[in-house]
């Protein structure tokens, strides 16, 4: 295995895994042998990707900020970074609300399915949705302002879902860095090149693992899907999202790279295939960050000060395979449903998936949150995400390779920019 590329490694526990995952099935006991012996291991998986993310982003976006000539250079970073992430969130949503749209997946689902899936996956949407109650409680315009500042930073970097609060620290840190003399700051930066230094080896050891994991997690994914009778009826749906995220991935992304990054689409698909493929087993931008930033080092030679920077933030607010899913599941549903969403609901739909976006977590399931914020913003009942649960997890790993996918696009451009 060790001859073997990563990406061949990993492609090969995706096969091994949906072979094995098919065959558990077959026995009545399958099932419970999986959850036993191998859902472990897959967790364990996840768990150590989970683990080295909080400290790679906190050495590598100090490093990479500390690195920088002066502020000016970062404002020209960041504003840059930031307005391409944004405007790649917009165009997703808008060509998941036009496949939609088109095929009008709504119409090919019956009363009697509808009525199943309701009573099938009620109970844990309504959790979903308090979920969400509390946290739009007591919650005023700038409450996502105030909750990118944290008040203690151990507590912040206790969980992976205040990944925003861990990069405004680095950010601070990386800053005043800049701000002082080298003299000042020489010892530490000497100690961060060491950190980073551990911290890659660290990633290094654990991707030694990554087929072994990835062959557990798809394992596991096809023992516990639900039956094969709601995978037909959202069959549409699903082939809806997939050909919304192939076109977000391989025409806009593609044409991007050759336009503006002046690179063959080929060759940047090949350099990126590790993280696309771990982004698939894991379900999270996250989970997936010290793979991303291996490849756009090591693959596509983009520069450190750059990659160091532009991947962690865009692990946390580039949701574009997200929101392209938000915007095809918010107006299936409300198909479904009976709502007929006019021009300007639809808009809504474009304005709340994109801020949304910013902020989410990105770990498995926050799409769903985020979908219950898009369905109360135009009228139509949060419940109706039980017709789309069945077949939310199979997608969620789709979205999340092309959210992984958008990120070293837009690290690869700006690898272009003069800073």
């Amino acid at each position: 295995m060790r001859k073997l590329a990563l990406h061949w490694q990993i492609l090969i526990g995706i096969l091994l895994g949906i072979f094995f995952g098919v065959l558990s099935i077959q026995f009545n006991e399958g099932k419970e042998f999986v959850l036993d012996w191998i859902k472990p291991f897959g967790t364990i998986f996840i768990n150590l990707l989970k683990l080295i993310a909080i400290p790679l982003i906190i050495v590598s976006l100090i490093k990479g900020i500390s690195d920088l000539k002066d502020i000016t250079q970062l404002s020209s970073l960041g504003l840059k970074t930031f307005g391409l992430y944004i405007s790649t969130t917009i165009i997703a949503v808008c060509i998941g609300l036009l496949l939609v749209n088109l095929i009008q997946p709504g119409s090919f689902i019956t009363d009697n399915t509808r009525q199943e899936m309701l009573q099938s996956f009620g109970g844990e949407i309504n959790q979903k949705v308090d979920e969400v109650n509390k946290i739009n409680e007591r919650r005023g315009p700038l409450q996502v302002l105030v909750n990118i500042v944290p008040e203690n930073i151990f507590a912040a970097t206790s969980s992976n879902s205040n990944m925003l609060q861990v990069i405004f620290f680095s950010l601070l840190v990386g800053i005043a860095m800049i701000m002082l003399p080298l003299t000042q700051i020489e010892p530490l930066k000497k100690v961060l090149d060491a950190a980073n230094d551990v911290v890659l080896k660290i990633v290094d050891i654990i991707m030694l693992f990554a087929p072994y994991g990835v062959f557990a997690l798809i394992v596991t994914l096809i023992a516990e899907a639900p039956s094969t009778d709601m995978f037909k009826a959202l069959s549409i749906y699903a082939v809806t999202v997939i050909l919304g995220l192939l076109i977000m991935v391989y025409l806009i992304y593609g044409s991007f790279i050759y336009l503006f990054g002046k690179k063959n689409p080929l060759e940047y698909f090949k350099a990126i295939l590790p993280a696309q493929l771990l982004g698939i087993s894991t379900s999270s931008s996250a989970a997936t960050l010290p793979v991303t930033m291996e490849c756009a080092e090591e693959n596509l030679k983009i520069r450190k000060d750059v990659l160091s920077f532009v991947l962690p933030i865009g692990a946390t607010i580039n949701m574009d395979g997200t929101c392209l899913y938000q915007g095809v599941a918010a107006v299936f549903i409300a198909q479904v449903m009976g709502y007929d969403l006019n021009f300007s609901q639809q808009l809504s739909i474009v304005a709340t998936a994109t801020l949304a976006s910013i902020g989410a977590a990105a770990v498995p399931g926050a799409g769903i949150l985020m979908l219950v914020i898009v369905l109360e913003s135009i009228g139509v009942n949060p419940a109706g995400i039980a017709l789309i649960f069945a077949v939310d997890r199979p997608l969620d790993m789709l979205r999340t390779a092309t959210n992984v996918t958008g990120d070293l696009m837009v690290a690869t451009l700006m690898n272009k920019t003069k800073l």
